[in-house]
């Protein structure tokens, strides 16, 4: 990851604190609106989208993760069981399911000062943050979906860490 000093040091427009981070890590970035950025980040299992939005009325910054997972009506029940394992164990943002469309994601809301500023160093936690849960759960959701496991199994079979190298 990039070190936080590569970056512009100082508080900023959420939107643009965002940019800069993107920008200085390489990874292709557009501004949807004035409150809005969309970007694409490469993580261990998958290319993920990252979108932000500045909710400027209640200096709230959503950050939504998506690993370009869609569940098909069947596999539903399955999945959402598993979320519930899943957000028993993260301890910032949660993952969802949306209703229309399937779409699996990774959401967080980052609450700001009055000022509604952002800091480098939360808009890297937060990225990182959410890179790295979807990354860590990524083959639980294909387990279910591609491997039929239960969701228990499917948690436990993505939980094991690898020992040494291969």
């Amino acid at each position: 990851m990039t070190d936080q000093r590569e970056i512009e040091d100082g508080d900023g427009a959420p939107v643009d604190v965002l940019a800069s981070l993107f920008d200085a890590r390489g990874w292709d970035y557009e501004f949807v609106s004035d409150e809005e950025i969309l970007g694409e980040v490469q993580g261990s299992w998958a290319s993920y989208q990252l979108r932000a939005i500045w909710r400027t009325e209640d200096n709230v910054l959503q950050l939504l993760c998506l690993p370009d997972i869609r569940v098909p009506d069947d596999k539903r029940p399955g999945v959402f069981e598993v979320l519930t394992l899943i957000n028993e164990q993260v301890w910032l943002g949660h993952f969802d399911l949306w209703s229309n469309g399937g779409v699996l994601l990774y959401r967080h809301g980052l609450m700001l000062g009055d000022d509604g500023l952002l800091t480098i160093a939360q808009a890297q936690a937060v990225i990182e943050a959410a890179i790295d849960e979807c990354d860590r759960f990524y083959p639980a959701f294909q387990f279910i979906l591609w491997g039929d496991k239960t969701p228990a199994e499917a948690l436990a079979s993505a939980m094991v860490d690898a020992q040494g190298e291969a």
